[in-house]
């Protein structure tokens, strides 16, 4: 597994709770990271050799900021490259932004904002312009991420794209539960391949406040917490796995059929059909489809 990037979920909570949030973050949200475990994984990358890049994400990292900034120093101390995924709810203003960011200035390597219409409307938005303006000031590398709304990703296939900077929704999460009744549809049957995740060679994998290792937001490979990082990726056989060697013969198809599971007739997406049969397979799976938040269990 060439792995160069472990993304942190700092914490569930979040300031917001968006219908296309893959991992069920809101304000009631609980599970964060704390810094002897921050720092017991950071070794655990060191250890593994190859990693290059570690990113601070959510949930609303910035909502624990001196746990966020110690992060952030002990990872650039270890000589990794440093992302952050935020909503940038603090950037009231082009100083308020400043504020909040000068402390990662010659740290971040890259700063990512969440902004569109599932953050709610202009004036958040103005919030993302101004964080972008005070990571300019400041030299850090910033850009903006938007997720189409279901009827304006309808509308791109008919022009051949989406605008640039913005991605489709994935029905994956809370999306598979809430937008996918908003979404153009196709036959169950073509759904016979992962269209978003390297799932034999990924080059990066998510690690939540549980210490649960993710290859896809739901699939858990281990627990950094009871086995070494090393181990777990060393020991990962994407052909033998129960839910990706079947992912991989022939998508979410194949794992529907593997196990002879009911489903619908049409999907939103091949994440829809995936996340709705990882759900019924759970209780058969449950050290592998978890954790519980990432289905919408508290």
């Amino acid at each position: 597994m060439p792995l160069n990037g472990l993304h942190l979920l700092l914490t569930y909570q979040c300031t917001m709770e968006c219908d296309h949030c893959f991992v069920w973050s809101g304000p009631a949200a609980h599970g964060t990271m704390s810094l002897a475990n921050i720092r017991h994984i950071l070794r655990q990358a060191e250890e593994l050799g190859g990693i290059e890049w570690i990113y601070f994400e959510g949930g609303e990292p910035f909502l624990f900021y001196a746990r966020l900034l110690t992060g952030v120093r002990l990872a650039v101390r270890k000589g990794f490259r440093v992302g952050l995924v935020t909503n940038a709810y603090w950037g009231t203003g082009v100083e308020e932004a400043r504020w909040a960011l000068r402390p990662f200035r010659g740290l971040v390597s890259d700063l990512s904002v969440s902004s569109d219409l599932y953050h709610g409307d202009a004036v958040e938005a103005r919030y993302a312009e101004n964080t972008r303006a005070a990571a300019a000031e400041l030299g850090i590398p910033c850009s903006i991420l938007s997720v189409a709304q279901p009827e304006d990703a309808r509308a791109a296939k008919r022009v051949g794209q989406l605008p640039p900077g913005t991605s489709a929704v994935m029905y994956r999460g809370r999306a598979a539960v809430r937008l996918a009744g908003r979404a153009p549809t196709v036959p169950w049957s073509t759904l016979r391949r992962c269209p978003y995740e390297n799932l034999r060679d990924p080059s990066r994998v998510h690690i939540n406040p549980e210490g649960t290792v993710q290859l896809c937001q739901g699939i858990s490979l281990g627990n950094v917490f009871e086995t070494p990082l090393r181990e777990i990726i060393r020991a990962y056989d994407p052909e033998a796995h129960p839910i990706v060697g079947p992912l991989l013969k022939g998508g979410p198809v194949a794992l529907t059929r593997t196990y002879g599971l009911t489903h619908r007739a049409r999907y939103a997406d091949a994440c829809q059909l995936c996340y709705e049969a990882r759900r019924s397979l759970r209780r058969r799976f449950w050290s592998i489809l978890g954790p519980d938040p990432l289905y919408g269990i508290v």
